[in-house]
C-alpha cells in the first residue's frame, strides 16, 4: 500500500470514529419535553381526579380532554417560540448581510482581528480572512458563526418543533388513560404503566445525551411519581371537602 493510500485509509478511519450527535436539530428538545410533559401532566391530572373518588368514565373523559388540550397547547407554544426565534435570527442575518455588502473591508478586518485574538499570526489571519471573504455567502456564514454563534443553514423549523411536540405529548399523555380505555376500573394499572413509561423515556433520552440510563430513568420516575402523589392527595382532600 502506498503512502497516499495509507493516509487516505487513516483519514477514513478517523472520520468513522470521530462523529458527533446532532445537537442542533429542531426535533429533539420539543419531542423529549412533550413526552415527559404529557406523561407527568396527564398522570397527575388523572390521579388528582381519581383521588376525588369519581367514576372511571369521568377519569377517562378527563384524561382525553387533558391529552387534547395539552397536545394542541404544546404544539402552538412550540411553533410560536421557534418561529419567533427563527425570525429574530433571520433579522440579525439581514443586518450582517447588509454590513458585508456596504462595508466589506471593515468586515474582513473584523474577521481577521477575531482570528488574531484567538492566537493566529496576524499576517496569516488577514490572508485567511481575505480568502474567506471572497464568497459573500461563505463570508455571511462565517460571520454568523463567529459573531452570533449560529449556522444560517441549520436553523430550527417551527413546523418540525410543533409536530414533534404534538405527537410526543399525545403519546405520553395516552399512557395513563390507556388502561381505563381497555377496561380498568382502578388507578393502579394506569399508575404502573405511566411510571414505567417515565422510566423508559428517561432511559431512552440517556442514549441520546450519553447520560447514565438508570439515573435518567429513575430521575423521571421520581419526578412523575412525586407529581402524581401530590395531586392524588389534593384530589382526595378536595373531593372530601366538596362531597
Amino acid at each position: 500500500m502506498s503512502i497516499i493510500e495509507t493516509e487516505a485509509a487513516l483519514h477514513e478511519a478517523h472520520r468513522d470514529n470521530h462523529t458527533h450527535r446532532d445537537v442542533n436539530g429542531g426535533w429533539l428538545r420539543p419531542a423529549v419535553f412533550g413526552a415527559m410533559d404529557g406523561l407527568v401532566s396527564n398522570l397527575a391530572l388523572i390521579t388528582g381526579v381519581a383521588g376525588g373518588a369519581v367514576a372511571p368514565g369521568t377519569i377517562v373523559l378527563t384524561g382525553l380532554a387533558g391529552l387534547a388540550a395539552g397536545a394542541f397547547s404544546m404544539a402552538a407554544g412550540e411553533y410560536t417560540s421557534v418561529a419567533s426565534q427563527r425570525e429574530l435570527v433571520e433579522a440579525e442575518l439581514d443586518v450582517e448581510r447588509r454590513e458585508l455588502r456596504k462595508h466589506p473591508k471593515d468586515e474582513e478586518k473584523e474577521l481577521a482581528e477575531l482570528y488574531v485574538s484567538r492566537g493566529v499570526e496576524p499576517g496569516l489571519a488577514h490572508e485567511v480572512a481575505r480568502q474567506l471573504s471572497k464568497d459573500p455567502e461563505q463570508a455571511l456564514e462565517i460571520h454568523a458563526r463567529e459573531e452570533l454563534g449560529i449556522d444560517p443553514g441549520d436553523l430550527p423549523s417551527p413546523t418540525v418543533a410543533a409536530v414533534s411536540s404534538f405527537g410526543s405529548f399525545a403519546l405520553g399523555a395516552l399512557l395513563p388513560v390507556l388502561p381505563y380505555l381497555l377496561g380498568a376500573t382502578t388507578l393502579w394499572p394506569a399508575l404502573v404503566l405511566a411510571l414505567l413509561g417515565l422510566f423508559l423515556c428517561g432511559a431512552v433520552v440517556a442514549k441520546v445525551t450519553a447520560r447514565s440510563w438508570w439515573f435518567s430513568g429513575l430521575r423521571q420516575l421520581a419526578l412523575g411519581g412525586a407529581a402524581a402523589g401530590v395531586t392524588y392527595v389534593l384530589g382526595n382532600l378536595f373531593g372530601t371537602a366538596l362531597g
